[in-house]
Protein backbone atom coordinates (compact mmCIF):
# COMPACT_ATOMS: atom_id res chain seq x y z
CA UNK A 1 0.00 0.00 0.00
CA UNK A 2 1.57 3.27 -1.15
CA UNK A 3 1.60 5.98 1.48
CA UNK A 4 0.60 9.50 0.49
CA UNK A 5 2.35 11.73 2.99
CA UNK A 6 5.93 12.91 2.85
CA UNK A 7 8.99 13.06 5.05
CA UNK A 8 9.74 16.65 5.98
CA UNK A 9 12.56 18.05 8.10
CA UNK A 10 11.81 19.69 11.42
CA UNK A 11 14.10 21.38 13.93
CA UNK A 12 13.78 19.96 17.43
CA UNK A 13 14.38 21.60 20.82
CA UNK A 14 18.10 20.75 20.75
CA UNK A 15 18.43 22.26 17.23
CA UNK A 16 18.78 18.80 15.69
CA UNK A 17 16.91 18.46 12.41
CA UNK A 18 15.10 15.14 12.05
CA UNK A 19 12.73 13.58 9.58
CA UNK A 20 9.02 13.75 10.33
CA UNK A 21 6.35 11.98 8.30
CA UNK A 22 3.59 14.48 7.58
CA UNK A 23 0.22 13.79 6.01
CA UNK A 24 -2.68 16.21 5.75
CA UNK A 25 -6.31 15.43 6.52
CA UNK A 26 -8.80 14.10 4.02
CA UNK A 27 -11.88 16.30 4.03
CA UNK A 28 -12.65 18.56 6.99
CA UNK A 29 -9.84 18.82 9.54
CA UNK A 30 -10.76 17.29 12.92
CA UNK A 31 -7.49 18.11 14.64
CA UNK A 32 -3.83 17.30 14.81
CA UNK A 33 -2.31 13.96 15.75
CA UNK A 34 1.21 13.09 16.83
CA UNK A 35 1.78 9.40 16.11
CA UNK A 36 4.81 7.77 17.69
CA UNK A 37 6.70 4.88 16.11
CA UNK A 38 7.52 1.40 17.33
CA UNK A 39 11.18 0.68 18.05
CA UNK A 40 11.51 -0.18 14.35
CA UNK A 41 11.37 3.43 13.15
CA UNK A 42 8.95 5.28 10.88
CA UNK A 43 8.36 2.18 8.79
CA UNK A 44 5.84 1.66 6.02
CA UNK A 45 3.46 0.26 8.65
CA UNK A 46 3.72 3.44 10.72
CA UNK A 47 3.24 5.63 7.64
CA UNK A 48 0.15 3.61 6.75
CA UNK A 49 -1.26 4.17 10.23
CA UNK A 50 -0.67 7.90 9.77
CA UNK A 51 -2.53 7.83 6.47
CA UNK A 52 -5.45 5.95 8.00
CA UNK A 53 -5.85 8.63 10.67
CA UNK A 54 -5.51 11.32 8.00
CA UNK A 55 -8.39 9.65 6.19
CA UNK A 56 -10.42 10.31 9.36
CA UNK A 57 -9.65 14.04 9.22
CA UNK A 58 -6.43 14.39 11.19
CA UNK A 59 -3.24 16.18 10.22
CA UNK A 60 -0.56 13.75 11.35
CA UNK A 61 3.09 14.15 12.32
CA UNK A 62 5.25 11.10 13.07
CA UNK A 63 8.81 12.01 14.10
CA UNK A 64 11.71 9.71 13.19
CA UNK A 65 12.99 9.65 16.76
CA UNK A 66 16.24 7.83 16.05
CA UNK A 67 17.45 10.13 13.27
CA UNK A 68 20.21 11.57 15.43
CA UNK A 69 21.75 8.17 16.12
CA UNK A 70 20.74 6.19 13.02
CA UNK A 71 19.44 8.46 10.26
CA UNK A 72 16.61 6.97 8.22
CA UNK A 73 16.36 3.91 10.47
CA UNK A 74 13.70 1.41 9.37
CA UNK A 75 13.99 -2.11 10.75
CA UNK A 76 12.21 -5.26 9.66
CA UNK A 77 10.88 -7.90 12.06
CA UNK A 78 13.81 -10.25 11.45
CA UNK A 79 15.58 -11.37 14.61
CA UNK A 80 18.73 -9.43 13.68
CA UNK A 81 16.75 -6.25 13.05
CA UNK A 82 14.77 -6.69 16.25
CA UNK A 83 18.01 -6.89 18.24
CA UNK A 84 19.38 -3.83 16.44
CA UNK A 85 16.18 -1.89 17.13
CA UNK A 86 16.34 -2.82 20.82
CA UNK A 87 19.95 -1.66 20.95
CA UNK A 88 19.06 1.69 19.38
CA UNK A 89 16.03 2.22 21.63
CA UNK A 90 17.62 1.14 24.90
CA UNK A 91 21.30 2.00 24.55
CA UNK A 92 21.84 4.67 21.90
CA UNK A 93 18.76 6.86 22.20
CA UNK A 94 17.65 8.89 25.22
CA UNK A 95 13.94 8.45 26.04
CA UNK A 96 13.83 12.03 27.29
CA UNK A 97 14.72 13.24 23.79
CA UNK A 98 11.72 11.34 22.43
CA UNK A 99 9.46 13.25 24.81
CA UNK A 100 10.93 16.58 23.77
CA UNK A 101 10.56 15.70 20.08
CA UNK A 102 6.94 14.73 20.67
CA UNK A 103 6.30 18.10 22.32
CA UNK A 104 7.88 19.91 19.36
CA UNK A 105 5.44 18.13 17.07
CA UNK A 106 2.55 19.00 19.39
CA UNK A 107 3.67 22.63 19.32
CA UNK A 108 3.62 22.61 15.51
CA UNK A 109 -0.04 21.56 15.52
CA UNK A 110 -1.64 23.11 18.58
CA UNK A 111 -2.45 26.53 17.14
CA UNK A 112 -4.68 24.90 14.51
CA UNK A 113 -7.00 23.07 16.90
CA UNK A 114 -7.02 20.13 19.33
CA UNK A 115 -4.00 17.81 19.31
CA UNK A 116 -4.16 14.09 20.04
CA UNK A 117 -1.47 11.45 20.46
CA UNK A 118 -1.15 7.77 19.81
CA UNK A 119 1.77 5.39 19.60
CA UNK A 120 2.69 1.73 19.40
CA UNK A 121 5.20 -0.30 21.43
CA UNK A 122 7.96 2.22 22.20
CA UNK A 123 5.52 4.86 21.03
CA UNK A 124 2.94 3.64 23.50
CA UNK A 125 5.35 4.39 26.31
CA UNK A 126 6.06 7.84 24.86
CA UNK A 127 2.32 8.49 24.58
CA UNK A 128 1.73 7.57 28.23
CA UNK A 129 4.59 9.78 29.40
CA UNK A 130 3.43 12.71 27.26
CA UNK A 131 -0.14 12.39 28.49
CA UNK A 132 1.29 13.08 31.95
CA UNK A 133 3.78 15.74 30.88
CA UNK A 134 2.17 17.88 28.22
CA UNK A 135 -0.66 20.27 28.91
CA UNK A 136 -1.39 20.58 25.21
CA UNK A 137 -3.04 17.23 24.45
CA UNK A 138 -6.79 16.80 24.10
CA UNK A 139 -6.59 13.01 24.49
CA UNK A 140 -4.10 10.14 24.18
CA UNK A 141 -4.28 6.45 23.22
CA UNK A 142 -1.26 4.27 23.95
CA UNK A 143 -0.68 0.77 22.57
CA UNK A 144 1.31 -1.90 24.45
CA UNK A 145 4.04 0.34 25.80
CA UNK A 146 6.52 -1.79 27.73
CA UNK A 147 7.55 1.09 30.01
CA UNK A 148 4.01 1.97 31.06
CA UNK A 149 3.88 -0.46 34.03
CA UNK A 150 7.23 0.87 35.27
CA UNK A 151 5.86 4.42 35.00
CA UNK A 152 2.46 3.55 36.45
CA UNK A 153 2.59 6.40 38.96
CA UNK A 154 2.42 9.05 36.22
CA UNK A 155 -0.81 11.05 36.23
CA UNK A 156 -2.31 11.79 32.79
CA UNK A 157 -3.40 15.39 32.28
CA UNK A 158 -5.80 14.47 29.47
CA UNK A 159 -8.33 11.70 28.81
CA UNK A 160 -6.24 8.60 28.13
CA UNK A 161 -6.85 5.00 27.14
CA UNK A 162 -4.39 2.11 26.93
CA UNK A 163 -4.33 -1.11 24.92
CA UNK A 164 -2.49 -4.32 25.88
CA UNK A 165 -2.44 -7.91 24.68
CA UNK A 166 -3.30 -10.60 27.21
CA UNK A 167 -0.63 -12.84 25.65
CA UNK A 168 2.14 -10.22 25.47
CA UNK A 169 5.17 -12.05 26.90
CA UNK A 170 7.10 -8.80 27.26
CA UNK A 171 4.47 -6.99 29.34
CA UNK A 172 3.21 -9.27 32.13
CA UNK A 173 -0.45 -8.80 33.01
CA UNK A 174 0.14 -8.06 36.71
CA UNK A 175 1.91 -4.86 35.67
CA UNK A 176 -0.96 -3.91 33.37
CA UNK A 177 -3.49 -4.63 36.11
CA UNK A 178 -1.49 -2.42 38.47
CA UNK A 179 -1.82 0.47 36.02
CA UNK A 180 -5.58 -0.09 35.89
CA UNK A 181 -5.76 -0.23 39.69
CA UNK A 182 -3.85 3.03 40.11
CA UNK A 183 -5.81 4.82 37.39
CA UNK A 184 -9.54 4.13 37.51
CA UNK A 185 -9.98 7.16 35.25
CA UNK A 186 -7.97 5.45 32.47
CA UNK A 187 -9.67 2.78 30.36
CA UNK A 188 -7.11 -0.04 30.24
CA UNK A 189 -8.26 -2.42 27.51
CA UNK A 190 -6.85 -5.96 27.41
CA UNK A 191 -7.24 -7.91 24.17
CA UNK A 192 -7.05 -11.61 23.34
CA UNK A 193 -3.80 -10.98 21.48
CA UNK A 194 -0.04 -10.73 21.80
CA UNK A 195 2.38 -7.84 21.47
CA UNK A 196 2.15 -5.71 18.34
CA UNK A 197 -1.36 -6.88 17.48
CA UNK A 198 -2.08 -3.66 15.55
CA UNK A 199 0.55 -4.37 12.89
CA UNK A 200 -0.39 -6.63 10.01
CA UNK A 201 3.35 -7.14 9.41
CA UNK A 202 3.74 -9.09 12.62
CA UNK A 203 2.96 -12.68 13.53
CA UNK A 204 0.98 -11.37 16.50
CA UNK A 205 -1.35 -9.33 14.27
CA UNK A 206 -4.91 -9.87 15.46
CA UNK A 207 -7.43 -8.18 13.20
CA UNK A 208 -10.44 -8.17 15.57
CA UNK A 209 -8.35 -6.60 18.33
CA UNK A 210 -6.75 -4.12 15.95
CA UNK A 211 -10.13 -3.04 14.63
CA UNK A 212 -11.65 -2.64 18.08
CA UNK A 213 -8.66 -0.74 19.45
CA UNK A 214 -8.77 1.64 16.49
CA UNK A 215 -12.51 2.20 16.98
CA UNK A 216 -11.94 2.97 20.66
CA UNK A 217 -9.12 5.36 19.81
CA UNK A 218 -11.23 7.29 17.30
CA UNK A 219 -14.17 7.38 19.71
CA UNK A 220 -11.89 8.86 22.38
CA UNK A 221 -10.67 11.54 19.99
CA UNK A 222 -14.21 12.35 18.81
CA UNK A 223 -15.40 12.67 22.39
CA UNK A 224 -12.66 15.21 23.14
CA UNK A 225 -12.99 17.70 20.34
CA UNK A 226 -11.75 15.65 17.40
Amino acid sequence: MATRGQMIRMKMSDDAEIGVYHVGPTGDRRGGLVLIQEIFGVTEHIREQCDLFADEGYEVLAPALYDREVPGFEASYSEADIQRAIEVARQLHDFEISLKDAQTCIDALKDKGPVFMTGYCYGGSVTWAMAARSGDLAAASGYYGGMIPTQASLEPKCPTILHFGAHDHGIPLPGVERVAELHPEVAVHIYDAGHGFQSDRRTDYHEPSATLARQRTLALFHANGG
